[in-house]
């Protein structure tokens, strides 16, 4: 199903693929479901959990970093609230939204809003604007990482700014003191960090955890040339393998021993580090020595 804007009528209504639903967040959103109530299949099936306090909806529109004349598309819009924030800063919004009922009330608070375009349909269908955007949205968790993932391939972003599990938002922004492999595969071109804690009481339904703000970046000047991305994605796979029990180890296999402990060396990893544990900035320093690309 193609998107469709405004002023358009639905064919058909908009559903979550099997890959992008999942289980509710949300205590009440289970009974509902298992009430049978439309309502609460819908919650079920979308894990829609909606921002509820204006302060936060407030700032949250601020940390999108927009400003007149940019573009913000919002992936998960619900009923508008965030849109009508990121609206009042932005020079234009392009909102998605896949619930039918939840489109119309969007429609409805985005009427006389001239600088908001609303789009029925699923989000993670929709073709990237051609050029610079901004990426916003309180995000299902069951789509999280599709949405990420989307994102990451878009030529255009310039940002994300996405209210997400705060699990996720601290495991790919190494809140852990570990690093995964969507954010050091990415580094070079992005830079990831966590924002705001938003506490699970300021969400109607209220979900079962908090969530927090994940904050991507596309860097003026990337770590890396282009061309040797492919070789810097393909380091990183190898030592994320974990064969050997240690990064060391890893390289090892694709890589001349003497030339991984000069990689080491010059990066300030320990042999003995485990992948996780490396920081990204360390592995751009690494594939440098690696594959011969001078700072």
């Amino acid at each position: 199903m193609n998107p469709r804007t405004r002023n358009t009528r639905n064919t058909r209504s908009a559903r979550a693929t099997p890959s992008t639903s999942g289980t509710s967040n949300t205590p009440g959103a289970a009974r509902g479901a298992r009430n049978g109530t439309a309502r609460g299949r819908a919650r079920r099936e979308l894990s829609q959990n909606f921002l509820a306090d204006p302060a936060v909806i407030a700032r949250y529109a601020r940390a999108v970093g927009d400003g007149p004349g940019d573009l913000v598309v919002e992936a998960g819009a619900g009923d508008g609230r965030i849109t009508a924030a990121l609206a009042a800063r932005a020079g234009r919004v392009i909102a998605y939204e896949i619930d039918p009922v939840l489109a119309r009330r969007l429609a409805e608070r985005c009427r006389d809003l001239p600088n908001v375009r609303y789009v029925t349909g699923d989000f993670l269908r929709a073709r990237p604007p051609r050029g610079p955007f901004h990426l916003a949205g309180n995000i299902p968790y069951a789509a999280t990482s599709r949405i990420v993932a989307w994102a990451l391939d878009a030529p255009g972003l310039e940002s994300a700014t996405l209210v997400t599990q705060v699990e996720y938002a601290r495991k790919r922004a190494g809140d852990y003191g570990r690093w995964s492999l969507v954010t050091v595969r990415t580094w070079p071109v992005f830079s990831w960090r966590m924002g705001m804690r938003v506490p699970r009481d300021r969400f109607r339904p209220v979900p079962r955890v908090d969530s927090a703000v994940l904050r991507l970046d596309r860097r003026d000047r990337p770590l890396l040339p282009p061309t040797a991305m492919d070789a810097y994605v393909r380091c990183v796979e190898v030592g994320f393998t974990g064969v050997g029990g240690t990064l060391h180890a890893s390289l090892r296999r694709a890589y001349p021993r003497a030339r991984v402990d000069a990689a080491f060396a010059v990066a300030g990893v320990p042999r003995g580090a485990v992948v996780a544990h490396v920081h990204p900035d360390q592995w751009v320093a690494v594939a440098r020595v690696l594959h011969g690309h001078a700072p």
